[in-house]
Parts: structure tokens; sequence; C-alpha cells
């Protein structure tokens, strides 16, 4: 019941007691005492004993393994040398690993000391996920079940372990009920079907039993996936806190705050208390009375709590809009002069609306300011969800880096805490899905209470992160009516602020459908849909990054090696994809060369597949989503970046194309454009236009100026094409502002008219010999090389990739964030980029900056900052010329 209902005299009474009480000193909880050491791990076939007995302390285990907690069953039994890493050349076939895993039911079991701290509270096991289904013991005793990938499991133990004594936790971990039936990828047969069978069962990993991007991981992802961990309260719990806000929009200047949380007394006896809380410089507290094992929605706002309506609020706002503020909101009750429980969580205050008036289409504003919706799909964050915080780290933002504003959360399959708070740190707005699939692509869910469960855990969980934009009912389709009719009340009584929309593929101008093969930048103009969420192109990795995911036999030949990391017979057109490369930029000599050339085409397509789209910003286009930018496994397509978090060309194009204000040529009509995503006018600025010959010769220059409507794409003028164009030739593009200070730039490689594909002659683009300059500061634990790249001669240097290795070992840093790569030059052009790697991960070595490209050279350096040095392994005539032949073997 809500705090209103009480009687006047009693809460009048009440509070005067209480204000004694928050008054004096009131202790605090012991600290969490999370569960991630000492776990063993072993088949159910293998163990003989009863779940009473492998949950007691004097249980001695035979031949367990030493268990990877959070982890799946597969990495433990990687991590204990039982299988080769999976993800690695063709180690995942079912004869090197067996489908029998995603069969097998599993035990997982640690002893652990119970804290003294403890002592006198009530103990709490808490799961935070796991994979299928488990039945949980404690001290012989069975503490409960979970069911679902995505819901918590919270187990009171208080009376099955004593404080400063030890306990014994077994866990019996089930696959999901369906595994179904993998479909092994190779260049004979393709990559297949997506999905099947396992779709019936719901909330967990179904993209695991494989994918046209990611092979059958044969345990299914079943385990204990996510942290475990105790924790300790008084007779009274706060759950599942909710955080909203509101703005006088268009008016920033103030925002109206509400609070609203569970309190469950899990006592026998009625109790009076106080909530307290704080956020930023506010503080408040609400007296409650609770009755016996009962439970009470308390509801704070700027009504009953004035000091809820904030002036000056630090907004937040998505990536290149302004910056990701968040407030840390503090909440504890306190009963008896005591803390019962507390929770820490933080929100973003920000208004988030899902339409426009000159448009009927799906338009997502922020704070009042449309966000065109550039990002990436996630199909799953790591195909072993193998994700510890550095990685997603690193993960998340690259997408900032590529100027992104969203990510879609495809089918649910990348649902942590983690994730959340990483995307509410760089700014990236969520899609977020549940967890239904295609409907080509597995049977609709049977065990609806489960499903149910699992979508209101996700919500109650994460509905306080500002990154979420909308919930997402199903991909590809709209979920079955015995499903969608309770999400349509589901979502506006646990989240009512954000749009649900049933289907990522129809309604409000949405649409994905792809392609997800290569085309040429002209093709990705034509808009099919203003709100698009899947298209997609082949996106080749570095040669590094090629020799690290397969054994040197495979280099040299596209077999069922490459393959099983995705290129083949399917959606991408992987089967293709050389010959593609070989007409347009001339025959290949072997896989150097077959990278050097596809980093070009990764550049084209990326940067094309976000400018097409821009070309008709909000006219109709409000979203343009990469069908993939993070890859869940070592991969030839759909990335930005390689599993190895090393990025390609894809990358830089895609930064390139996304940022804020851009300058662009129209590559279907070849107008130049000036897109501007800010809410302000761009006025008094200036742009230039100069066209080069291969030879490095200038042939045009042209300057404009330019004011630019807020979001909105602006024609600026043409090019006037000179006579003389070589047969490729290139445009190099700057705006600036009106105190000259560069905004943009863009380079572009262009065929003379009605030759789409004549870029042969670019192999004869002389060496261009480049200056490069290294300074480097370290702070935070960070090393920063500023790097200044000076083309001192007459000759245009395309597409130059700087990496960074360790000096001594040679080995590549990863991952490294730099704020521009695959540089082109015109002739006397200088550029400033930076380069960022954690310190430790030098490994006290000297950085050493590896250099290669279509067409570079650079001189040997080293200062005491760096080395530079060109990579010679890059190089085309380093390696035997093989014509990188396709095998398709057997």
């Amino acid at each position: 019941m809500n705090m209103t209902s009480h009687p006047r005299s009693l809460l009048t009474g009440l509070a005067a007691v209480l204000i004694s009480v928050s008054a004096a000193f009131a202790d605090s909880l012991p600290e969490p005492m999370v569960l991630s050491t000492g776990w063993q791990m072993q088949s159910s076939d293998a163990v003989t004993d009863s779940a009473e007995h492998i949950s007691q302390t004097n249980f001695a285990p035979q031949g367990w393994y030493r268990a990877t907690v959070p982890g799946t069953v597969l990495t433990t039994l990687v991590n204990n040398h039982v299988y080769p890493e999976p993800l690695y050349g063709e180690n995942n076939r079912p004869d090197k690993i067996p489908e029998s895993l995603c069969r097998t039911s599993y035990w997982y079991r640690a002893v652990f000391e119970v804290p003294k701290s403890f002592a006198g509270k009530k103990v709490w096991l808490n799961f935070d996920g796991i994979n299928y289904s488990a039945d949980v013991w404690v001290n012989g005793q069975s503490a409960g079940t979970i069911r679902g990938a995505f819901t918590r499991g919270i187990f009171d133990i208080s009376s099955m372990v004593t404080a400063g004594q030890q306990a014994a936790l077994a866990v019996l971990i089930h696959p999901p009920p369906h595994p179904g039936v993998s479909h092994e990828h190779t260049l004979p047969n393709g990559m297949g079907p997506n999905g099947g069978e396992d779709a019936i069962d719901g909330p967990t990993f179904l993209c695991s039993m494989g994918w046209d991007w990611i092979p059958a991981i044969r345990d299914r992802d079943s385990g204990i996936w996510q942290k475990v961990f105790l924790t300790a309260t008084g007779p009274v719990i706060i759950q599942d806190p909710a955080v909203t806000s509101s703005l006088p929009l268009p008016r920033l200047d103030t925002a109206d705050v509400s609070i609203q949380t569970t309190l469950k007394n899990v006592t026998d006896r009625p109790l009076y208390g106080v909530l307290k809380g704080n956020f930023g410089h506010i503080s408040f507290e609400q007296p409650v009375e609770l009755n016996p094992h009962s439970t009470q929605t308390v509801s704070l706002n700027h009504d009953n709590t004035p000091s809820f309506h904030l002036k000056k609020p630090k907004l937040w706002w998505p990536n290149g809009f302004g910056p990701q503020n968040l407030y840390t909101l503090r909440l504890s009750f306190e009963a008896d002069g005591h803390v019962s429980d507390s929770k820490q969580l933080d929100f973003g205050i920000r208004q988030i609306s899902y339409s426009v008036p000159d448009s009927e289409n799906l338009t997502i504003s922020v704070n009042g300011v449309r966000v065109f919706c550039k990002g990436g799909d996630w199909g799953m964050d790591e195909a072993m969800k193998r994700i510890p915080r550095k990685r997603l780290e690193a993960q998340i933002r690259m997408h900032q880096l590529a100027n992104y504003t969203m990510i879609r959360n495809w089918v649910g399959q990348s649902t942590s805490e983690d994730f959340y708070e990483l995307c509410d740190k760089y700014g990236i707005l969520l899609w977020d899905e549940f967890f239904q699939p295609n409907p080509s692509d597995g049977p609709n869910p049977t065990d609806l209470p489960t499903y149910f469960a699992n979508v209101r855990e996700k919500i109650l969980r994460f509905r306080n992160h500002p990154s979420i934009a909308l919930w997402c009912g199903r991909n590809e389709g709209r979920p079955p009516k015995n499903i969608d009719d309770v999400l349509q009340k589901l979502i506006p009584e646990l989240d009512p602020s954000r749009l649900y929309q049933p289907s990522s593929t129809d309604g409000r101008g949405v649409h994905s459908g792809g392609p997800y093969h290569w085309r040429t930048p002209a093709e990705f103009y034509d808009v099919d849909a203003p709100f698009k969420t899947e298209i997609g192109s082949v996106s080749i990795p570095t040669l590094e990054s090629i020799h690290g995911m397969m054994p040197e036999k495979d280099w040299e030949v596209i077999n069922n090696d490459w393959a099983e990391h995705d290129l083949a017979r399917g959606a991408s057109g992987g089967e293709k994809y050389r010959n593609i490369i070989e007409e347009r930029y001339g025959k290949i000599v072997n896989l150097a060369d077959f990278v050097r050339k596809a980093q070009l085409a990764n550049y084209e397509a990326f940067r094309a597949m976000y400018e097409g789209r821009e070309a008709k910003l909000f006219h109709p286009s409000t979203a343009v989503i990469t069908w993939m930018s993070n890859p869940a496994q070592p991969s030839f397509v759909w990335q930005l970046y390689h599993h190895d978090l090393e990025p390609n060309a894809s990358l830089f194009a895609v930064r390139k194309a996304c940022e804020p204000v851009h300058i662009q040529l129209n590559q279907k009509n070849w107008k130049l454009q000036v897109i501007n995503n800010l809410p302000k006018i761009l006025a008094n600025a200036r742009a230039r236009v100069a066209v080069y010959n291969l030879d490095g010769s200038r042939q045009y220059e042209r300057d404009l100026d330019v004011t630019a409507l807020p979001s909105a794409a602006t024609d600026i003028g043409q090019v006037d094409w000179p006579s003389a164009l070589s047969t490729v030739h290139f445009v190099k593009l700057e705006l600036r502002n009106a105190k000259g200070a560069l905004i943009s730039d863009n380079f572009y490689w262009r065929p003379l008219p009605g030759q789409t594909n004549a870029l042969q002659s670019l192999d004869k683009l002389p060496r261009a010999t480049l200056q490069i300059k290294v300074k480097r500061h370290d702070a935070g634990g960070k090393c920063f090389l500023d790097v200044t790249l000076h083309n001192p001669g007459a000759n245009i240097d395309l597409m130059t990739h700087l990496q960074l290795h360790r000096a001594q070992t040679g080995e590549r840093v990863l991952p490294v964030f730099y704020t521009d790569n695959y540089v082109s030059l015109v002739p006397g052009e200088t550029r400033h980029l930076t380069i960022e790697a954690a310190r430790a991960d030098l490994a006290g070595e000297k950085p050493l900056i590896a250099i290669d490209g279509w067409n570079v050279d650079v001189v040997p350096s080293s200062s005491r900052a760096a080395e530079v040095a060109l990579n010679e392994d890059a190089q085309v005539n380093h390696w035997p010329r093989t014509g990188l032949p396709i095998d398709y073997g057997k």
C-alpha cells in the first residue's frame, strides 16, 4: 500500500521519533562477498552422490575441474585444457568439441567462509545470471531454483549458514532443454540456416545454436555466466528502486525527479523505520510502517518532496550532443537505529521522445534534440560470454570513437550490468530487445511463465539506465498475440516513459532486411526505410588478426576454416567477395594483397552506408544501424573491429561519416553536402574542394560559403569536373568554421563516370614516403602518443594504417584507441592524431608504431617517445605469390 493510506496521527507521531533516530549514528551494512574463486565443476554424469551430500563441506570431490566463475561450462573445460580454444581455426568442429556438452548437466561447487560481520543479519545468496536453469543447494539443503538466462536468483540462506563458519554451495546447471541440431559452416554448404529449435526455450542465448555469424557453441553457453555473491541485511529489504525525470521542454533549466521503490518486511513482526536517500545535493527521508511479511511501494516526487524540483540539472546526452552526466542515488532503510538495507544506483536526467511534427516515422529526440540513430547491431557480446568489464569497455568505447549514438541489443543476447553501465558512460543509446528471433529462425517459446519472468526481471533491473531508448518485442517479426498482449501491458506498468516497439522490422517506418553484402558506394544511397535497423557489408580484419585466428596452413587459401569464420555462401555474399575485390581493385597476389585491397573496400562501403542515409537526414532517414558492429567470434564479415579488438578500416570510415558536423560528396548525384546533426545552425562556414590525379597533380580547387541548417543535410554545390582526369582521381574536402578552424575533412577515390569498378589503376599509384614525428606523455596509467604525419612529396598517400606494437618483442598492443587511422594525405599535407593504450599493456617496452597502407613508405626512426618503422609483414612482396585460391574441399 502507499504511504498516503496510513493514518495521519500514526505518521505524525512516528515522524517525530524518526527524526531523533536519524540524527543518531546508524551503523553500515557489511560489504558484499563475491564468490569468484575456489569453484569446482564436474559433469553430472560423472557424479553419483546426492545433492545433499555434494553441498556439504565434508564432501571430497575427486577429479573435478577448477571452474571459471563467472563463465560457461565450455570456458572451464577450455581453461582446463580438456578442449582447445574453440574460436581458433577449426577447433570448434564436433570431432574436437562434442555436441554432447549441450545435453549434459554440470555441477558447480564452492566452499567459503561466511563473514563474521554477517552475524545477526539476514544472509542472501545472489546470482546475477545462469543459463539455462539451476538447482541451488547450501549445506545440504535446497535453497531454490533459477530458470532463464536473464533473471536473478536471490535466496534467503540465513537458516542454512552461520557467520564465521564455512558453508558449501552446490549448483546443478542444466542446459537449455531444446539445444537443437547445429549446422556446420563450410564452403560447399555455406552458412546454412539460423538458429532453430532452441528458440522454443525463450530467455537463453539462442544464437549459440549457430547463426550466419557464429558457429554452434557446443555447450550452448550454459553455466554460471554472471557474478555470484553474498549480502547481509536487516529485517527490511529495498527492492528494485526506479528513478524517472521530466523536463519542461524546450526549456532545460529545471527538472522534476521521481523515485519509487519497494520495501519488504521479511519478519513476523511489524516494523517502523525511515527510508533515507540522497543524490546530488539533495537529501530526503520518509517514515514507513510495515506489517509482518508485507511489501510496500514508496513513491516520492516533486509534489510530496519539493526538493525533487531541480534547478539547473546536469543532463545526460547521447554521444556527440553533450556530456554523459550521471547522478548517484543512495537509499537506505533504517530501523531501531540500524541500517537494514541499502541500495546505490546511477541514473541520468534526460527526456526522450519518439515522434516529431513533420514525420510519421520513428524519430528519437533526447532533451528536445533530434538524434540520428547511427549505430551497430550486437548479435552477442562474445560467443562464449567471456566478457570481463575491461573487454566490454573497449568494445563500447570503440562505438563512441566511431561517433555512434546507438547499439541495437539483438534479441537481448548482451544483457549484463556492465553492458548498460558502459553505454551510459559513453553516451550510446540502446535499442533493447527481448528474447525472440525472426519467426523463420525458430518456434515461439512455450514456457510463458519463464519467458515473462525474465522479461520482467530485465526491465526491473535495468530501467534506470538512461542509455535505454526503447524496448522491442521481437527481431524481424511481431511477437505472437499471447506474448504481445502481455508486453503491451507490462511495459507501461514497469517502465511507462519508454516506447514499446513490437518489431524490429515493422511499424513507425522501421525496417531491417539488409542487404548484408558488399556493394558499391552509390548503392547505399537508396533509402528503403527511414529507420533502418539492419544493413551490412563484409569487413575484412587486418593481416595480423587473420594470422591470429587460424593456423598458417590456412592463410593463403580460402577454405573451410574461412567458412567457419563466416566467409561463405549466405547473406554476406562471402562466396563472391574474393572475386568482387579482384574485379574492382585488380588481381589478388596473396593474402597480404587481399587484406590491403579489402581495407579500401571496407572504407568505401562503411562510409557510404552512413553517408547515403545522412544525405536525407530526417527527410526521411532517422536511423541506420549496421549489421553488425561487434563480432562475437573472429570473423571476416560484419564488424568494425576484430574479435581481438583491433579496428580495421571500417571503424574509421564510420567515424568519418558519423561526425556531428560532416562534409561529404554524395556518391549518387555527386553533389557536395554538409550534414549538421547538431541543433544549432552552422553559419559563416567555408568549404574547399580539390581534385587530384593519380600523379598527385591538382586539377581543380574551389571554395564555397556554407550555411548549414540544424538537424539537416544541406546541399552546398557541386564539383565542376575538369576534363583532364586520370582513370582514378581523388577528391579532397574540407569544412572550416567562421574562425577558420577545421571542422570536418573527407577524401574519396573515384573512377571516371560510367566505370563503376575501374579502380585497378590505383595499383599504379607511386609510393609516398611520409615523415612521422611522435611525442609521448603518460597519465592515469595510460600512454598517449601524439603523432604527426607529413607528406612532403608530390604523390598522394592512400590509406596509411598505424598499428601499435611493443618494440622489443614486436607483439601488437591491444586494445588501442586511435583518434584517426587509415589516413590519406595529399602532397604537402600534415595530419595530427593520438594513439592511446594502457601503459601496462606495453609490458615495459618502448612503443613501436608500425606503418602500412596502400602505397605508403616511411624512413625508420627512433626517439625517446617511440620507434617508427614500416610494417614489413603487411607488405605484399614480403609473401609468396599465391593468388589466394578457393578450395572447396569436401
